[in-house]
């Protein structure tokens, strides 16, 4: 049964403009495109603040909307409607995580030439431009030794080559959730994990920048200052600058907003809910497990004003 909503709301769409993360707290292509669907008819949906449980309502018609950012490890189910968005007047551009790390860190992701295929599809879609790959989050340890890093960034730079412009990445951030899964596993599995210096991991990212250029891509580091310089920018996950190339008629301001220490993103509401990512990796901070996040997958009502 799901759990009762709070009982706090707030029954008015806000008037101004503003960007809608879809989302940063779960996958909404890859699980949830029906209720996204039907929320963009309405014109509204719901959502609720993960500090305090206040359900809030938001303007979602395509007059409202700066633009739809989308988080995903698989667009598949929404591509066939990407175009039909556009006509009825909505932007979009799209972070796609793709690691191709071991199957003990991401049992359920898609297959690595499955989302090679996607990725390309939508870039045919919306243009490279407004495809973003992350590699991300990076761990070091015994699993993934730096050198696996080079030689997995570079094969998925090679195959994403004319399908992007931009990689974005940043070192695991250890969350409660996160240790806890990660320590489990390295218990399970006799695994180390290994937290390099700051001299380090600039060599890394170094590394993973030369690569990045030489199949036309521009590494950019996530939440990560002391990445950030020679050659790498910091990212800008909500991009104002992006934004502004989605919509050039944009007259409306773009109030800087980070989320955590070293986010540069603008302000957007994330229509998302934590513990309903089915994907099962094992560093993510948006899930404690799979199984409460198939739980509420199931419980689940694409006609729902609120995901969760």
């Amino acid at each position: 049964m799901a759990p009762s909503p709070p009982t706090l709301f707030n029954d008015e769409p806000s008037p101004a403009m503003r960007v809608i993360s879809a989302s940063r707290r779960t996958d909404i292509p890859a699980f949830y495109t029906p209720w996204l669907l039907n929320r963009l008819r309405a014109g509204f949906c719901d959502w609720a603040n993960p500090f305090g449980g206040k359900i809030n309502r938001v303007s979602l018609r395509a007059e409202d909307c700066i633009a739809l950012v989308f988080w995903t490890r698989n667009p598949a189910p929404l591509l066939p409607h990407l175009a039909a968005l556009r006509a009825d007047g909505y932007h979009c551009y799209v972070h796609f995580t793709l690691t191709g790390y071991p199957r003990l860190l991401e049992p359920f992701a898609p297959p690595v030439e499955d989302a090679l295929d996607s990725f390309r599809r939508l870039a045919g879609i919306i243009g490279d431009e407004f495809v973003q790959w992350r590699y991300d989050p990076l761990l070091i340890g015994s699993l993934l030794p730096m050198d696996e890093h080079r030689a997995r960034f570079t094969t998925l730079a090679r195959a994403l080559q004319g399908y992007t412009r931009r990689c974005l990445t940043s070192f695991v951030s250890l969350y409660g959730k996160t240790a806890r899964n990660l320590h489990r596993l390295a218990a399970e599995q006799h695994l180390v994990w290994e937290n390099p210096e700051v001299a380090e991991r600039r060599a890394l990212c170094e590394t993973l920048r030369d690569i990045a250029g030489e199949y036309g891509m521009t590494l950019y580091a996530c939440c990560n200052p002391e990445l950030v310089g020679d050659g790498i920018p910091q990212a800008h996950c909500i991009d104002p600058l992006l934004l502004r190339k989605l919509r050039p008629d944009l007259a409306t301001r773009l109030r800087h907003q980070p989320t955590r220490p070293g986010c540069g993103c603008v302000a957007a509401t994330d229509i998302g809910a934590y513990d309903t990512c089915v994907h099962g990796c094992v560093y993510c901070y948006a899930t404690n497990s799979r199984a409460i996040a198939l739980k509420h997958l199931q419980a689940h009502d694409p006609q729902a004003t609120l995901l969760r």
